[in-house]
């Protein structure tokens, strides 16, 4: 190829991008599409993430101090109510029943002593063979026999209580989740040590567990109490669990300037498939509805962002300014303006709107069906094509 011949091609290259940025203007860009009110199925759900955990569990502890000599589970195993799960050393609490019994029969004859000499004193008393003060010694030797009888009363029952504590059964029927204690381990009470006493084991009834999702803020207003939630786990893909919302908890949770409050969710897990500290993805449907009118999100502009898209369509400003004259209830709450499509080019008007699945939005005023309204892009796409579209032009003349 020679000189000439390539002189040519570098002169006709731009020739050609001129040519073909020719044309009328508004095949340039397209700013905008044609939508159809019709009838629209709107569907929302919110997606959220917890950690399985039981609804309620219990800390196992002895009221008896003294060292671990059995202990009757294991971590998983599930026992019912009352079963044995411990025992702890009785040497100490049968020698204390033990002296309490002999105090006891100790106390009881001191009352029959003290009663007959009471009796007997109460006669003579009567006779004025005593006096008055000889008397009231016997009468209150009676009293003190009778409290001590009654006070060994309650110590032997203690002791026999103390006794019955050093086997530490079950207080529910449930599932042992964790045992750090040993055979062998000298453990203190939680009724006597400073420190809460020695933890044996923890159980939880496994048979309906929770979830606990961290919601954000702005979806949280869509969560009421008894929705009903679909859950998935890693360990069961093709298995969905279903929930229902308990309780939305009022603290927030702020994490990285990311707002979220959690959400309980109560799930039947009667095969024991969820386990403790499984993570779960949540999915709590919103909206599920199919309505008669709707129209793409799109559509909808506010009284600041309408002067844009109306000079784009080639409205009037004059009829803009008087339409935007007028104000309405509801604006930016639920009455947006939309473009409609008529024989005499865009219009605007003002429409009532319902339920939304952020893709559609339902329309209960001012729009019917099979009318076509003009969706375009955000002010600040239709400003960055603009200028895009004159960098263009600037730059082939």
């Amino acid at each position: 190829m020679n000189d000439s011949m390539i002189r040519m091609l570098g002169f006709s290259i731009p020739l050609l991008l001129i040519i073909g940025c020719g044309g009328k203007k508004e095949e340039e860009f397209k700013f905008y599409t044609l939508k159809e009110a019709e009838t629209q199925q709107l569907e929302l759900t919110v997606e959220a993430s917890g950690t399985i955990e039981a609804i309620s569990s219990i800390e196992i502890k002895s009221k008896a101090s003294g060292q671990i000599l059995f202990l009757g589970a294991e971590i998983g195993d599930y026992v019912d109510e009352g079963v044995v799960l411990a025992r702890i050393d009785q040497r100490t609490p049968t020698n204390t029943l033990s002296q309490a019994n002999a105090d006891l029969e100790v106390a009881k004859v001191r009352l029959t002593n003290a009663q007959n000499q009471f009796e007997r004193s109460s006669t003579l008393h009567s006779e004025g063979n005593i006096s008055d003060k000889s008397f009231e010694d016997a009468q209150e030797a009676f009293s003190s026999a009778r409290a001590q009888q009654v006070r060994a009363q309650v110590f032997l029952e203690n002791a026999r209580i103390a006794l019955d504590d050093t086997s530490v059964r079950s207080p529910i029927a449930g599932t042992v989740i964790s045992r750090p204690a040993e055979v062998g381990q000298v453990i203190t009470s939680p009724t006597s040590a400073v420190g809460g006493g020695t933890l044996l084991m923890e159980m939880a009834d496994l048979n309906k567990v929770r979830v606990r999702a961290l919601i954000d803020e702005i979806d949280i207003g869509k969560i009421s109490i008894g929705q009903e939630v679909t859950l998935k786990v890693s360990a069961y893909r093709d298995k969905k669990f279903l929930g229902v919302v308990s309780k939305i908890e009022p603290m927030s949770k702020i994490d990285q300037n990311v707002t979220t409050f959690p959400v309980l969710i109560d799930i039947e897990n009667k095969d024991n498939l969820l386990l403790i500290g499984m993570n779960t993805d949540v999915e709590i449907e919103i909206l599920n509805e199919e309505v008669a009118i709707a129209l793409p999100a799109g559509s909808l502009r506010t009284r600041k962002d309408i002067t844009s898209a109306a000079g784009l369509l080639g409205i009037n400003k004059t009829d803009l300014n008087a339409f935007l004259s007028k104000r309405v209830e509801g604006e930016n709450f639920d009455a947006y303006i939309v473009l409609k499509k008529t024989k005499s080019g865009a219009k605007p008007i003002w429409v009532k709107v319902g339920k939304t699945d952020l893709n559609y939005v339902e329309i209960r005023e001012g729009i019917q069906k099979t009318e076509l309204v003009y969706v375009l892009p955000s002010e600040g796409l239709i400003k960055y094509q603009q200028k895009f579209s004159e960098r263009v032009k600037s730059n082939f003349g």
